[in-house]
């Protein structure tokens, strides 16, 4: 499932690279559509549903997207999707479409968490730090958790950059441990 979720993400991906769409839009949209489609049981019921009509079915899909004021690549992405009974696999398609794009855009997306919250000079320090080791433009998001006693854990991908105080303490304890 997983590689054919891919394929239909590298494929919108390309289309909206080569047509130059606004990529956070884009990515918006689709997540939009995918959170739709989660909370909705009888939209999914009649996407999914091989006894509706093809033509009720897009006429549903224009409908959703115009309210959503949705991009006609969008659309026609998605009437793809129902044409090949994919619409099920919203989910995971959107997030590889994220991934991909982000991949072949360059930016690294950053999970920053701190034990407060940031000031906007120390968000932008921690971004062009992240930036030059990642060598990709980052794009942040920030939590505050209170147990990290100080400091910050950064997780870029499946890499994690402690550089909090209770991490510290962690690889002290550890080091005392095995001397």
């Amino acid at each position: 499932m997983a590689s054919v979720a891919g394929r239909y993400a590298r494929a919108f991906a390309e289309v909206v690279v080569e047509h130059r769409m606004d990529p956070a839009q884009t990515i918006q949209e689709l997540n939009s559509v995918a959170e739709l489609m989660n909370s909705s049981l009888e939209l999914r019921n009649v996407l999914q549903n091989p006894a509706v009509a093809h033509k009720q079915k897009l006429g549903l899909l224009d409908a959703i997207i115009g309210r959503m004021s949705g991009s006609k690549m969008l659309r026609n992405f998605l009437a793809v999707l129902i044409d090949q009974r994919r619409i099920r696999e919203i989910n995971e398609i959107a997030e590889q479409f994220k991934h991909e794009l982000n991949q072949r855009l360059g930016i690294a997306e950053a999970q920053i968490s701190a034990i407060r919250e940031l000031t906007p000079e120390e968000k932008q320090l921690l971004e062009k730090k992240i930036a030059a080791m990642t060598g990709k433009v980052v794009r942040a998001s920030y939590s505050q958790d209170a147990n990290l006693l100080g400091g910050a854990v950064v997780r870029v991908g499946s890499t994690i950059y402690d550089g909090s105080v209770r991490g510290q303490l962690q690889r002290i304890k550890q080091q005392i441990t095995v001397s």
